[in-house]
């Protein structure tokens, strides 16, 4: 082996990045990226340090604004930044939680037993990636200020604001509403201001979505009854409240609002086990699904984590003693699995501890990891379940009677799935479906598989697509609708069996990412109202039962044109409308024959290649969770059993609606 050496790499190569120098140099590190996600993480950052101060009983008020300059401000009326000299350091205790990284209170030193910061790194990242970051700070009768530029640096030390006068802040057209705080109510003469504007240099977009902050305030709001979060839109004047006095409860009713419920009281408990405060609520309803969200100091962790397995075994335990104490289950019976308890299900689980000892498996905080957690949970939730059902006989006599059809509907889904899978073996060992189009590689990163309706269109899908990566799997006509089916009857349905098949990692909780064929499961329909309807149905059974693929990011929806423009040899395709309506006031416009495609079917193979299958110029949507909430109950109302929620949704959107009626 050859050891290349160069003695031209000497100690001037060494460097040391000072203060903040570290954050703008690698930003990623500490917000994940530059794009949307980064950005909304600043926010996320000053406001989840306005949390603290809420679950540690010292805040009521949480504002967040936006405004027309680009900047974002966060008010609370929480204890206030402390501004006095740190004498070790010679500087304001402000700078230091502004302008140095891992400087803060959540180092044990007593300023906060719940948070959800751990690294102290919050502010300061902030402010380094900023343009500009102003702090004010309302301690009783001291109201004072700190600037920032350029990534953090010093413009003006802590000063007093005399007389809540704007003109004496060095930037006469700040958005800041000093009126937040007041000298004639105690619960308002303390607080923080946070504003800072992003830097435009460092982030791709610097544009906040109000959308994914109303979902985020929301929650909050759920998580922290009585604690009131406001959100201002200075942008296009737009205004939110949220207040929620039942907290947990209050959230419960929400997700399970339009459902038919089995247990008409909810389960709830709220207690703490051995300095973990832990706190459930738990209903079952009619349908066929699961909806259980878990947090842990008001951060949600997506992939759950020991919270989740105390909550499950709890539940099994408790259901399963129950239903033999009463002969709900006979002697020769099996017990209950935690699989057969899901269906129905929804559950909020959120728990907080000290921030010191608490324990996320990866960065993203996505999983907790503490073990002495599951067992504060499984043993709260055990001993709650157990007078709960005692109290309430007739609630449990149906919840069990479900968890029992659930399981013979399990037990039916496996004996299909392994009838397929005998089938599969004996016509000859990893037979797909005899419509599948398969493609030639076989490396999953770099493979999509296509389900397209209708023959036509899959004829001139198979015809124009990539043989070595693109996959066309045709499906003729409308697949059952999985919202109001049990596994059993999904696995035993003929159209689904062949995509479950070709997709390869399993439906249910024998779903295996490892197994999965394809890295992307497109959808492609007419760009119709029938189209529409297809997809619909798909995504209603990846959600249900397969949830992994749209989590992990494989699910996509193909966005085909609806015109093709031609002029002598020329040709534009048109997605929508709204580019039809620009293409014709164009030079070309006047001169083109406009087409509208009335399907898929209509489209050659050369025209489906180049519009919608092409990786360079194709459009897809990907299909991501932004609100499990209002995900939950889009899919309920759209396709449950309930008709009006579905009829009132009809009626206040139909204008919205867009329907080709020729």
């Amino acid at each position: 082996m050859n050891i290349m050496t160069d003695f031209n790499y000497t100690e001037e190569h060494i460097q040391v990045l000072e203060g903040l120098e570290p954050v703008r140099k690698r930003p990623g590190m500490y917000i994940g990226s530059t794009g949307q996600e980064g950005l909304h993480h600043l926010v996320t950052e000053i406001v989840n340090n306005a949390m603290d101060e809420a679950i540690g009983g010292y805040a009521t008020h949480i504002k967040l604004e936006f405004n027309k300059d680009g900047s974002a401000t966060i008010y609370d009326n929480g204890r206030g930044i402390p501004f006095g000299i740190k004498k070790e350091y010679n500087v304001s205790a402000l700078e230091l939680a502004f302008a140095k990284l891992h400087a803060g209170g959540k180092f044990g030193g007593g300023g906060y037993k719940v948070s959800s910061g751990l690294h102290g790194v919050g502010a300061s990242v902030v402010n380094a990636l900023s343009k500009w970051c102003r702090v004010i700070v309302k301690r009783n009768s001291d109201l004072v200020i700190q600037e920032y530029e350029n990534g953090g640096n010093v413009i003006r030390n802590v000063e007093p604001v005399e007389g809540k006068n704007p003109s004496k802040i060095k930037d006469a057209q700040w958005n800041i509403d000093l009126n937040f705080f007041s000298d004639e109510k105690e619960e308002y003469s303390h607080g923080s201001i946070v504003q800072f504007l992003p830097d435009s240099s460092i982030f791709e977009t610097t544009d906040f979505q109000l959308k994914h902050f109303l979902m985020q305030m929301r929650e909050y709001a759920f998580l922290t009854a009585g604690i009131k979060f406001e959100v201002l839109d200075n942008r296009n004047n737009h205004n939110y409240t949220f207040y929620y006095e039942g907290g947990l409860k209050a959230y419960l009713y929400a997700l399970n609002r339009n459902k038919k419920l089995l247990n008409a009281t909810p389960f709830y408990i709220g207690k703490e086990y051995e300095g973990i405060h832990v706190e459930v609520t738990m209903q079952y309803n009619q349908s066929f699904g699961e909806n259980v969200i878990c947090f842990a100091n008001h951060l949600k962790n997506i992939e759950g984590g020991t919270h989740l397995s105390g909550f499950r075994t709890a539940l099994t335990r408790s259901i399963n003693d129950y239903a033999r104490k009463n002969s709900l289950l006979k002697e020769k019976d099996p017990n209950l699995g935690g699989d057969d308890l899901k269906e129905g299900l929804t559950a909020i689980i959120s728990i907080n501890m000290d921030s010191a000892d608490l324990q996320f498996e990866g960065q993203t905080k996505s999983k907790l990891g503490n073990t002495n957690v599951r067992t504060a949970v499984e043993t709260v939730v055990k001993d709650g379940l157990t007078i709960f059902f005692d109290e309430n006989p007739k609630d449990a006599k149906n919840i069990i009677e479900k968890n029992i059809l659930a399981f013979k509907a399990r037990m039916a889904a496996k004996a299909a799935r392994d009838s397929v899978i005998r089938k599969t073996a004996l016509e000859g060992g990893g037979v797909l479906p005899g419509k599948l189009a398969d493609c030639s590689s076989k490396d999953p990163e770099k493979t999509e598989i296509f389900i397209v309706e209708g023959d036509s269109a899959g004829g001139s899908a198979k015809q124009g697509r990539d043989r070595e990566t693109q996959a066309i799997l045709p499906v003729f006509g409308k697949i059952l609708n999985t919202e109001r089916a049990r596994l059993d009857k999904v696995v035993d349905s003929e159209k689904l069996k062949q995509l479950i098949i070709a997709i390869g990692a399993g439906i249910g909780e024998q779903f295996n990412p490892e197994k999965l064929r394809y890295n992307k499961i497109i959808i492609m329909a007419d760009a119709d109202v029938d189209g529409a309807h297809i997809e619909s149905l798909y995504l209603t059974l990846f959600y249900r039962h397969m949830p992994e693929l749209i989590e992990q990011g494989h699910v996509y929806v193909a966005y085909p044109p609806l015109y093709k423009a031609t002029w002598g040899k020329e040709k534009k395709y048109l997605f929508d409308d709204t580019e039809r309506e620009a293409f014709i006031k164009t030079p070309q416009g006047p001169k083109a024959i406009i087409q509208r495609f009335k399907g898929l079917g209509e489209m050659n193979a050369e025209e489906l290649w180049e519009t919608t299958m092409n990786p360079n110029t194709r459009r897809l949507k990907k299909m991501i969770v932004d609100d499990s909430l209002i995900t939950d109950e889009t899919f309920d109302m759209l396709m449950g059993e309930e008709v009006a929620p579905r009829k009132k949704f009809i009626q206040t959107n139909a204008k919205r609606a867009n329907l080709d009626i020729t």
